[in-house]
């Protein structure tokens, strides 16, 4: 479920307010997604090797498990690249000016355009 623009605007400020107050504690909240991002990456590219192992080896016992090394090898690459993609936008966005304070400034910027604009035209 998406948060309203009020509700977004209210947690950023909160998370504002807590790095200002204590920036240990934020940058420890922060770092915990990347590194959970950064293990999944990690444990996919076991699941590939895994994969590709049952793979070869499925063509010396039978076809069947060569199936289940492929598709076990196609489930891993997904899990490699979506944990990857995640984990360069968590640094994306931890950075100063990063994704997510550009995405927060553009629904300012539009909210702020929509005020003029009703109050304007009523």
């Amino acid at each position: 479920m998406a948060l309203s623009d009020e509700e977004q605007k209210l947690l950023d400020q909160l998370e504002a307010a807590l790095a200002a107050e204590d920036p240990k504690l934020a940058s420890a909240l922060r770092g915990t997604t990347h590194r959970w991002e950064r293990r999944r990456a990690i444990l996919a590219g076991l699941g590939f090797l895994v994969g590709l192992a049952a793979l070869i080896g499925g063509m010396q016992v039978h076809p069947a498990i060569s199936v289940v090394g492929f598709v076990v090898m196609l489930a891993a690459a997904v899990l490699g690249v979506t944990a990857w993609q995640q984990s360069a936008d968590a640094a994306d966005g931890q950075g100063a000016g990063g994704r997510a304070g550009n995405h927060s400034e553009f629904l300012g910027r539009m909210d702020e355009r929509w005020r003029r604009n009703t109050d304007d035209g009523a």
